[in-house]
């Protein structure tokens, strides 16, 4: 399993670059993130709704409501422009460790498995 620490680093980018792809809502964004990383990160309702109140609270996102098929609406949510800015300067961030990391364990590090 991926360290708790690592993963609370991680939801920043994962949320923001996940909605750049396009709205989406907050079981749909926890399903990405366990698709994405193999099961092996598995957030609950309890750590994602309290970071997207905080990022819409920023301006980094904002929300809609639409009817959902056979049940209560869904609140959508998407980025917006101080959003996808806040995305670039998370990807850069990242990028920058991992170019750092890869200079130290080489541009082929064998993974095992977890």
């Amino acid at each position: 399993m991926i360290s708790k620490a690592l993963v609370s680093a991680s939801l920043k980018p994962f949320i923001l670059s996940i909605l750049a792809e396009g709205e989406s809502y907050g079981y749909e964004i926890i399903q990405r993130v366990h698709d994405l990383t193999n099961g092996q990160l598995q957030w609950t309702t309890g750590t994602l709704y309290p970071l997207l109140h905080s990022l819409e609270n920023k301006g980094l996102l904002e929300t809609v409501r639409r009817e959902a098929e056979g049940g209560p609406p869904r609140k959508y949510y998407r980025l917006t422009a101080k959003g996808q800015k806040a995305l670039a300067h998370e990807k850069q961030q990242w990028l920058s460790i991992h170019a750092a990391l890869l200079k130290l364990w080489g541009p082929t590090p064998t993974l095992s498995p977890a």
